[in-house]
């Protein structure tokens, strides 16, 4: 387990990294507008702005945000099925696992 700081850093690089290395392996004709909708799923974290305070570096954000709770997250598996939403949902699953590896990282589910 990576220590606070870096483990925040870490976080953060992966949600770019992780999506650009997906976008290039799954469409590679494609690659720049799937990355853009890959990382597009980093916009659900507009429901950390509903928290006090806004970011805690200690916090699982897996079920305690809105958007992170296990309805939406079955709404965002539901969005790989149409072809018209697969990118986004996509997009969104990634972010979910990423921040659901920040949590095991800090011991929230061991």
């Amino acid at each position: 387990m990576p220590e606070p700081d870096l483990r925040s850093l870490l976080h953060l690089a992966l949600h770019v990294i992780v999506p650009l290395t997906v976008a290039r392996l799954a469409w590679p004709r494609h690659w720049r507008a799937a990355a853009g909708w890959l990382l597009a799923g980093w916009l659900i974290d507009i429901d950390h702005v509903l928290a006090d305070p806004v970011y805690a570096p200690d916090r699982c954000s897996i079920g305690f945000h809105p958007l992170h709770t296990w309805p939406a997250i079955a709404v965002y598996a539901a969005m790989l099925v149409p072809r018209r939403t697969r990118l986004p949902g996509a997009g969104l699953l990634i972010h979910i696992a990423l921040d659901a590896l920040d949590c095991l990282w800090m011991g929230y589910c061991t």
